[in-house]
Formats: structure tokens, sequence, C-alpha cells
């Protein structure tokens, strides 16, 4: 049966008022076009719906039993229609974001709350994740979109670079490398490093060029930056991060020195899944997050 919001409306309005000349004009029809929808709804039911005579027009038996169910779908047509235009307008809604700790601690709470203030009725939901949990997170489709480093099989999703960003070197405000303005990889030969996690972004990058640089390996392995920046203050090593993590470092009791290494720059990318369309709010997020991350990042000056 072709039961359109029209026929439904059309079946309701003459049952109400049991006439197909206002029934007709309630539905802003000609009696000829109105007749016909209800004709065409009772041959569909193979049975009819009213009970018609030279004086008025009655429901049938059948009639009365499906107006309730008549209402009810005009309701939830409706409903579902309202729904759909919260969720265009941003009346309502979900987005969900899976994001590297040193995004998800500064970059997204910034466009989160920016997004909030245009459309409070969406529901926001953050992830933050090393790489790989990005990316599953990803897969599962539990998330809209990442924003994330590189990972494994990466071909299987859409990716788009958004950023890429320097390291810099991060050491107390006694180090012999503290008061340079810049600092080379080879001047790190004997410094003590104290390293991020093994299956982090950071790590995975500057793992390949400390290798041959000859510095000194702490045993210490951790996984918080605040944690890494505790460390450093108290004079137990140095590190190399990237830009975004900055923010973690503003100390007085660190130094932060921009690393002479072109090749050393991690990507950030959006993750998707292939063929996937985003929201109307998760693409509005995201432009939102893309225009923080194409700020520039604020520098410390070199300790003197």
């Amino acid at each position: 049966m072709n039961l359109s919001h029209r026929v439904l409306k059309a079946f309701v309005e003459l049952a109400e008022c049991r006439h197909f000349t206002r029934a007709a004009e309630r539905c802003h029809l000609s009696q000829s076009a109105f007749s016909q929808l209800i004709q065409r709804l009772e041959q569909d039911a193979g049975v009819p719906m009213f009970v018609r005579n030279t004086r008025n027009v009655s429901l049938s038996a059948e009639g009365a039993l499906f107006l309730e169910r008549a209402r009810r779908l005009i309701a939830d047509m409706e409903m579902s229609v309202a729904d759909l235009r919260d969720h265009a307008t941003l009346r309502k809604g979900r987005v969900a974001v899976a994001a590297l700790p040193s995004l998800a601690a500064d970059v997204v709470p910034r466009a989160f709350a920016r997004f909030h203030g245009k459309h409070p009725g969406v529901t926001l939901e953050i992830f933050d994740r090393l790489s790989d949990a990005c990316l599953e997170l990803v897969r599962q489709e539990r998330v809209d979109f990442a924003l994330t480093a590189p990972g494994p099989r990466l071909a299987e999703f859409q990716c788009r670079l958004l950023r890429s960003e320097p390291f810099f070197l991060v050491c107390s405000p006694a180090h012999p490398l503290a008061r340079r303005r810049r600092v080379t990889l080879r001047e790190l030969a004997g410094c003590e490093f104290v390293h991020m996690a093994r299956n982090s972004s950071v790590r995975q990058h500057v793992d390949p060029l400390t290798a041959g640089a000859g510095v000194l390996e702490s045993s210490i392995e951790i996984e918080q930056l605040a944690t890494l920046a505790g460390l450093i203050a108290n004079g137990l090593g140095v590190s190399l991060v990237p830009e975004l993590t900055l923010f973690q470092f503003a100390r007085r009791d660190l130094a932060v020195i921009p690393l002479d290494a072109p090749t050393l720059r991690r990507p950030l990318l959006l993750v998707q899944r292939k063929g996937a369309v985003l929201s109307a709010a998760a693409a509005e997020l995201l432009a939102i997050t893309e225009e923080f991350l194409a700020r520039p990042m604020p520098r410390r000056k070199a300790v003197s």
C-alpha cells in the first residue's frame, strides 16, 4: 500500500469532519483530487473505509479500526521529519571524536567549546587515545572521525593531512643546551633521554633519529605528558616533543628549544571510514577544529 502522509491525512480529515467538501478544503485539495486519494486508499486496502449516503459520510467498521493507526502513523512521520530537521539544523545530534592526547587536551576542547556555544543541543563525545586505538575506534564505527598520527593499515581508511608539526627539545633550565636558540641532532649526543611509551606516535617518530644521534637512553618510559614534564624539570633527562604538546611544558622550571631537523615532523591526519559522509554537526565541528589547527602555535622564548 502507498500510505503516504498525504493519503493518511486525507483519510483522518474525512473521518473527523465526515464531509468530502470540508475535508478537501482542510487538505487544500479540489474535491475531485481528494476523492481520488480516498478511492486509492480503499482500493489498496481492498475494503471500503467509509459508508456514503446522500446526506453524510461515516466510517465503516474497517475504517474505524484503521483510524487510530492512521493517526499514530501521521504522528510518527511528522516526528521523524521534525527530528531530521533538528539534526540538519544542528538543534539536536551527536558527534564523537577520537584524538591523540596532545590534541584532546587542548585543541579539541577549544573546538568543542566554540561548537557547544553555537549548538548546545548537540551532544559531543571525545575519546583520548593513542594512534592505534584512534584507528580502531574509527574501524568499529564508534566515532565520526579521528584526529591522529599515521598507524597500521591506513589504506583501509579515508585520510587527509591536517598539519605537519616540528619537534622541540625540552630540558631543565640548568641543562647546557637550555640557552640555545636552536639545537641540532648532533648536539643531543650524550644527553640522557626520557621517552614516551613505545606505542605512542611521538616515540615512533623520535626513535629513528635519536638511534643514530648518540643519545643515552634512560630506563624511564612514561605515557603522560604531564609526567614527562615533571621528570625533566627535576633533572632526570631531556626529551623531544611535537609542537602541539608544548602547552604541557609551559613551566618556569623547563626550557623549550626548537629542534633544527626539518625531516623530523609529525603528521596529523583526519581519519574516516572510506565512503563515510559526515553529518552536518560533525562537518561543522571538524571545520572549527581545522581552524584551530591552522593557527600558528605560540613559541616560548629561549632561556636567558
